[in-house]
């Protein structure tokens, strides 16, 4: 919709609205109705159902489900696949070397963690919390922030059948405004109603600016006698080498099946660094293909990852509401993980928010659920390791791995860094160096068997966007793209997305900028590391974008 456009909707009013059906969001509603089965609850959900957009490693610590529901085990969640060998290997082209595991930092050991589908585990969440009353809508996205002065009144949601132009349709739908007494936002990574609320409120002034990583994954089916159960492996290094930070991942999960994915860190200079090709090129190295060799590749997905920790958290409560995990950036970096925080951070937002509606108060600031989330179990963790991102981008693989083993090491035994409090700097769109500097990388072109083109792995995204609505990738300027990031950065947006969503086409006419949006996967990269900072990730209608069944 237009934002010169008046629609008339109608509202409705619950105690708690909650944007995201997460690990965050659904661990609130839960804990919201452990707390007070009267509460009423809803959740809204932009994917087709709960799940769809759910793309996490993942080695879940469950320290914030033993929290939430004790007895998980005996009602049945999908939280089977115990860790049982954990290995760490730098790779170099053609070889490896494995870090043992007796110096790394203890809370880098997964003993007694879980290889599991997040979507699944959502899934599950998601029925639990219908069990206690809440109501989950999927395929119903939360569109625009319902303002009331500087407080958070509501959301909207559901509007549907936009034509390209922005204007209603035949078949518009104009959505509702969910009011609630608190909202809380739980969108996962650069949400597009966390960032308005951040910038219009400036909740991150005084804070070290969000990193990121963009994280791609492939699901394997591999051959039996390859697979086993419980494995895990992380790996730095090659091909990566000294263009840019990351790291991949290879998880053994379960029925044959192994998570294979790869990180790489957007604070990357060379424009022309294409993050999908690493990533293919990766699962060349002798000892991935000999895994993956004679396997299937069933999926495949991406999304970013906040990597900015503990000094890049905003302020967490607004009138209003709150921030809940990602939106927020909860992940341990070093760990790879997040879904525990996430969790966490629900359930701590929900014991304000029902203390607060308990003694008659309503849109005011939780800042007891700021509190919690800095001096708890959230804090603590990612206080551990708040200087392993900065001393990589700062000094590279082998130094930073030696600082930040030092500098967790120290905070695991004293509780202090012994490194201080090191600051980010640059986000990871000034970080983007000019095309002039650096020379075109020349990727091997994939062999269809163990690495395929990006298009025909968006296919097993299975994502699809109504071609009729207007497209959710906005540009500021549309001008920018050939007129500034062509000649200057050689355009990267080419090369950043895990989609093929932007394309630079040469016609009679010179080049011209395409945006294909039927293809995006939602992974927000192009928000993130666009070095005009000139798009703006918005959420399409409801249901549209990948439907991930087991990511």
């Amino acid at each position: 919709m237009t934002d010169d456009m008046q629609i008339e909707r109608e509202a409705m009013e619950y105690d708690v609205v909650i944007v995201g059906a997460g690990p965050s969001g659904l661990s609130a509603a839960i804990r919201l109705k452990q707390i007070d089965p009267d509460l009423s609850v809803v959740v809204l959900e932009k994917g087709s159902e709960v799940g769809a957009h759910i793309l996490s490693g993942a080695v879940l610590d469950p320290v914030g489900l033993n929290r939430l529901i004790p007895d998980w085990r005996e009602k049945g969640a999908p939280v089977r696949t115990e860790v049982v060998d954990d290995n760490f290997y730098v790779l170099g082209e053609a070889g490896q070397v494995r870090v043992p595991n007796w110096p790394m930092p203890r809370l880098m050991n997964n003993h007694g963690n879980y290889i599991v589908s997040m979507g699944s585990v959502c899934r599950w969440l998601a029925e639990q919390a219908e069990e206690l009353g809440v109501e989950i809508f999927p395929g119903m996205a939360a569109s625009q922030v319902v303002w009331d002065g500087d407080r958070v009144k509501g959301v909207v949601a559901g509007e549907m059948g936009l034509q390209s132009d922005g204007t209603p349709g035949p078949h518009y739908e104009p959505g509702m405004e969910l009011h609630g007494k608190y909202v809380f936002i739980g969108e996962g990574v650069r949400g597009s109603l966390a960032k308005q609320i951040i910038s219009r409120l400036n909740l991150s002034d005084g804070h070290e600016p969000q990193k990121f990583g963009l994280g791609m994954k492939e699901i394997w089916e591999v051959s039996p006698e390859k697979f086993r159960q419980g494995r895990v492996v992380h790996t730095m290094g090659w091909p990566l080498g000294k263009n840019a930070g990351g790291g991949s991942f290879i998880y053994h999960y379960e029925d044959n099946l192994v998570m294979v994915g790869f990180v790489v860190h957007l604070n990357y200079e060379n424009p022309y660094l294409y993050p999908y090709m690493e990533f293919q090129r990766f699962k060349h190295h002798p000892m991935v293909a000999e895994l993956l060799e004679g396997g299937k590749r069933i999926s495949y997905g991406a999304r970013a990852i906040s990597e900015g920790g503990y000094q890049s958290l905003p302020e967490l409560s607004f009138n209003g509401g709150v921030l809940l995990g990602c939106s927020a950036g909860m992940v341990n970096v070093p760990r790879i993980k997040g879904n525990h925080n996430a969790m966490i951070s629900g359930i701590e937002a929900a014991e304000a928010a029902a203390a607060a509606i308990a003694a008659g108060r309503e849109g005011d600031r939780l800042e007891d659920y700021d509190r919690a989330v800095r001096t708890g179990d959230i804090g603590k963790d990612l206080k551990k390791v708040r200087n392993v991102k900065p001393a990589w981008s700062r000094y590279g693989l082998w130094p930073s791995l030696i600082l930040g083993g030092m500098d967790m090491w120290g905070a695991g035994l004293t509780g202090r860094n012994i490194l201080g409090g090191w600051k980010h700097g640059k986000t990871d769109a000034e970080a983007t160096g000019k095309a002039a500097k650096f020379k075109p990388i020349d990727y091997p072109k994939p062999d269809g068997k163990l690495s395929f083109d990006r298009l025909t792995n968006v296919a097993f995204s299975f994502s699809n966007h109504e071609e009729s609505q207007p497209c959710h990738l906005k540009l500021k300027d549309p001008t920018v793209p050939i007129r500034v990031n062509l000649p200057e950065y050689a355009e990267p947006a080419q090369r950043y997305c895990p989609a093929g969503v932007y394309e630079v086409v040469e016609d009679a006419n010179g080049p011209r900028f395409v945006i294909n949006f039927q293809n995006c996967v939602h992974c927000k990269t192009c928000d993130i590391k666009d070095p005009s900072q000139n798009i703006v990730w918005t959420t399409p209608q409801g249901g549209d974008g990948p439907n991930y069944p087991n990511m």
